[in-house]
C-alpha cells in the first residue's frame, strides 16, 4: 500500500484572497459541490472572522455537505476560535484551523511580541480550539523562516496541547525543495505519530509543486493547495499538479490520494467561470495548451503514437481530448488528417499545393481556423481538377 496523502482544500480560503477571486456564498458553494466531487479531504471554507460573507460561507458549507471535512481559519485569539467554532457548528466533521507567526521578522515587525509569548498563544489557542472540536490544525505562518529549534519548541507544544496537524508554510514562497525537505525531515522525526505534519507552499519563487512533493518525500501526509494554483501574491501550490505528479510519477513519488483526476478539469473550468481570469495556456494539466501540439515534429510523433509526446492521457484529467494546432509549424501529416476530418481528404499532390499555400497563410497569421482549412483545401482542389480537364 502506498503512503496517504491528504488533500487539504484551500481554494475557497486562501485561493479567494487572490485579487479579482472574490466569491460570493452562492459561489462558494457551487465550487465546494465540486471540489466534493473531486474528493479533497478537507476542506477549507473561510475566514470567518473576516467577514460575514466568510461566516456565512462557513456554514452554508459545513449545513450542504455534513459529511465532508469542513475547516475554518482562525487567528491564535479567543474571538477569532469562537467566531469559527460557531460557523462550523453544522458540520459532523469540523476542523479549526489556527494560525500564529514564528519568524522573528514577523515577531519583531508584525506582531511585536517575543518568542515566549507567541508560543503561549499558540497553545492556549489550540487548548480552546479543543473545547470545540477534536479535529485541530496549527499552522506556524512563515515557518520556512522561523528558527528551527523553536520552531520545533513550538511544534511539540502545540501537538501536546491538543493539535492532530501541524503545518508548516512556506508562506512567502521563499524556500528551496532541499531546505524545506530538510525542515519537514526534522519536524515529522520530532513528531512522529502524534500529529500529521502539513505543508502549505506559496509560488512567489515557481517552487510551491516542487516544495509540496520535497516535503511529501519527507514525511509530510496532507498538502493544503488550490485549484489552479490561485492565492496570495504569486499564488499556492496547484493541487492538479501536485496530485498528478504522484500519480503519473507513482515510481518516484509513491503515495496515494482519493482525488477523482477526472474532475481536474471541470473543476478548474468551473473555478475559472467564477473567478475574474483563468490559468495561462501553457498551465500544466489544465492550461488550454497542456494537450495541444503545433510543431509538425510533435503532431507526426503524436499521430504515430500519443505517448511519444503525451505523459498523460488527456480523459484522465477531465480533458475531452488532445487537439492538434494548426499553425505554422505544424506538418503535412496533421495538415492531411484535419482536411480528412473536415471533408476533404486529398491526393499527394493536392497536400503539396495545400501545405505550400496554408504555410505561406500561417506565417501572415497566428494559425488558421478550421473553416479557412477547409476553404483552402477545396479551392486547391478544385484548381487542380480544372487544371487536369485542360489538359
Amino acid at each position: 500500500m502506498a503512503d496517504r496523502v491528504y488533500i487539504f482544500d484551500t481554494t475557497l480560503r486562501d485561493g479567494e484572497q487572490s485579487p479579482g477571486c472574490s466569491m460570493t456564498v452562492s459561489e462558494k458553494l457551487k465550487m465546494a459541490a465540486k471540489l466534493v466531487d473531486l474528493g479533497v479531504d478537507i476542506l477549507e471554507a473561510g475566514f470567518p472572522i473576516a467577514s460575514e460573507g466568510d461566516t456565512q460561507a462557513v456554514e452554508a458549507v459545513s449545513k450542504e455537505y455534513p459529511w465532508v471535512s469542513v475547516a475554518a481559519l482562525a487567528r491564535c485569539n479567543k474571538n477569532d476560535i469562537l467566531v469559527a467554532a460557531q460557523a462550523l457548528k453544522a458540520a459532523r466533521r469540523p476542523r479549526i484551523h489556527t494560525f500564529i507567526a514564528t519568524s522573528d521578522i514577523h515577531l519583531k515587525f508584525k506582531l511585536k511580541k517575543t518568542r515566549d509569548q507567541v508560543l503561549e498563544e499558540a497553545v492556549n489557542a489550540v487548548r480552546l480550539a479543543r473545547e470545540y472540536c477534536d479535529d485541530v490544525e496549527f499552522s506556524a505562518e512563515d515557518a520556512t523562516r522561523t528558527d528551527h529549534d523553536y520552531l520545533e519548541q513550538v511544534s511539540r507544544a502545540v501537538v501536546a496541547a491538543g493539535a492532530r496537524t501541524v503545518n508548516l508554510p512556506d508562506t512567502v514562497g521563499f524556500s528551496t525543495p532541499e531546505e524545506y525537505g530538510a525542515l519537514i525531515g526534522r519536524i515529522s522525526k520530532a513528531l512522529g505519530d502524534s500529529a500529521i505534519v502539513s505543508v502549505h507552499c506559496h509560488d512567489d519563487l515557481g517552487l510551491a509543486v516542487a516544495n509540496s512533493l520535497a516535503a511529501v518525500q519527507a514525511g509530510a501526509r496532507q498538502v493544503e493547495c488550490t485549484i489552479n494554483g490561485i492565492g496570495e501574491r504569486a499564488g499556492n501550490a496547484a493541487l492538479e499538479e501536485v496530485v498528478m505528479a504522484m500519480k503519473t510519477r507513482n515510481d518516484r513519488y509513491p503515495f496515494e490520494t482519493k482525488i477523482v483526476t477526472e474532475q481536474l478539469y471541470p473543476c478548474s473550468q468551473l473555478l475559472t467561470s467564477i473567478v475574474s481570469f483563468g490559468p495561462q495556456p501553457n498551465k500544466a494539466i489544465v492550461g488550454e495548451n497542456a494537450f495541444a501540439h503545433e510543431a509538425g515534429i510533435h503532431q507526426d510523433g503524436y499521430l504515430k503514437n500519443r505517448t511519444t509526446y503525451e505523459i498523460i492521457e488527456p480523459k484522465s484529467v477531465g480533458v475531452p481530448e488532445s487537439r492538434l494546432v494548426l499553425g505554422k509549424h505544424s506538418g503535412r501529416h496533421a495538415l492531411a488528417q484535419r482536411c480528412e476530418t473536415l471533408g476533404v481528404p486529398l491526393t499527394k499532390e493536392q497536400l503539396d499545393v495545400v501545405y505550400t499555400r496554408f504555410t505561406e497563410a500561417a506565417d501572415r497569421k497566428k494559425g488558421l481556423r478550421n473553416d479557412e482549412i477547409a476553404d483552402l483545401a477545396r479551392t486547391v482542389v478544385d484548381e487542380l481538377a480544372k487544371a487536369a480537364a485542360v489538359q
